[in-house]
C-alpha cells in the first residue's frame, strides 16, 4: 500500500527532481534509495539540505514499490498536487514579459509521454502557457514531469472544461487561433505566425475535434513525403512551435 495520500503528487527521476529543487516550489519530502551516493544524487542531497527539505532513505524494494515510472533513478520527491492556473494567468504572463501571447492548446492529448515532450518543447521555445481539457486527456503526473525533464515546473498549464469556449474567449482577447489538419491545403511554413497566437494540436489518433476545427481561424499541415502519413503529436508540435519561434524573433 502506498504511503502517498491523494492530496500529494510525486516527481521521479534525477533531472526532474533537480529542476524541482531549483524552481523553489514546495516539496513535502524527498526519498532516495539507501546507499545511492553517486552522480547527480549528491547534488540533489546537497540542494535538499540547503532548502531544508526532509530527506528519507529507503530500501530499494520499497522505492520500487512506490515508483510510478520504471526508471525513477533512485529518487522520488513527494509534492503538493500540481498547481494548474487560469487562462487569464497565462495571458498575464505574456503581458508581464511584454510579448504577444503565444499559447498552446492541446485538444485531447492522451499519452502522458506526449504531453511531457510537448511541455518540454514549449518551455524551451518561450510559450507562455498550455491549455488542456479536464476530460479525456492526459493530466500532469509523475510521467509527464519526468519526460518533460522538469520543464513542467516552469510552465503555466490551465485545465478547462470546454476547449471551444476557451478558444472563443482567447479570440475576444485578440488571439488568432491556428489548428493543424492533414486535409488542409496550407503548409505550416507559408503561414504568418507573428502576433497574438494560439496553436491547437489535436488528439494522437483523431486529430482536432470537428467543433474545435470549426473555431480555428486558419488550418495548416506539415508536408508528408513518405509512406507514413502522420507524425507523433509531440514531433508535430515541435515543428510548428519552432516555425513560430523563427518568425517571432
Amino acid at each position: 500500500m502506498s504511503e502517498q495520500n491523494k492530496e500529494e503528487d510525486q516527481i521521479e527521476g534525477r533531472n526532474a527532481v533537480l529542476e524541482l529543487l531549483q524552481s523553489g516550489k514546495d516539496i513535502n519530502k524527498i526519498m532516495i534509495t539507501k546507499g545511492e551516493r553517486h552522480g547527480s544524487i549528491n547534488k540533489i542531497i546537497s540542494l535538499a539540505k540547503e532548502n531544508k527539505v526532509i530527506l528519507i532513505e529507503k530500501e530499494k524494494r520499497k522505492m520500487e514499490e512506490m515508483a510510478q515510472t520504471k526508471n525513477f533513478q533512485g529518487v522520488i520527491a513527494i509534492v503538493p498536487p500540481f498547481a494548474y492556473v487560469e487562462v487569464e494567468t497565462i495571458l498575464a504572463e505574456a503581458k508581464k514579459r511584454e510579448e504577444d501571447p503565444f499559447i498552446l492548446i492541446l485538444d485531447g492529448i492522451e499519452d502522458p509521454h506526449n504531453l511531457g515532450s510537448i511541455i518540454r518543447t514549449a518551455e524551451t521555445a518561450g510559450v507562455h502557457g498550455i491549455i488542456i481539457p479536464k476530460r479525456r486527456a492526459a493530466m500532469v503526473n509523475s510521467t509527464v514531469n519526468k519526460v518533460s525533464a522538469g520543464a513542467v515546473q516552469h510552465m503555466k498549464v490551465a485545465r478547462v472544461t470546454n476547449i471551444s469556449d476557451t478558444i472563443a474567449f482567447l479570440k475576444k482577447q485578440g488571439l488568432w487561433i491556428c489548428g493543424t489538419d492533414i486535409n488542409t491545403t496550407q503548409y505550416y511554413y507559408d503561414q504568418d505566425w507573428t502576433g497574438a497566437l494560439g496553436i491547437v494540436i489535436g488528439n494522437e489518433g483523431s486529430g482536432i475535434s470537428p467543433k474545435v476545427k470549426k473555431n480555428c481561424d486558419f488550418l495548416v499541415k506539415i508536408p508528408m513525403k513518405g509512406k507514413v502519413t502522420s507524425l507523433n503529436a509531440s514531433v508535430s508540435s515541435g515543428i510548428i512551435i519552432y516555425e513560430a519561434v523563427k518568425q517571432r524573433r
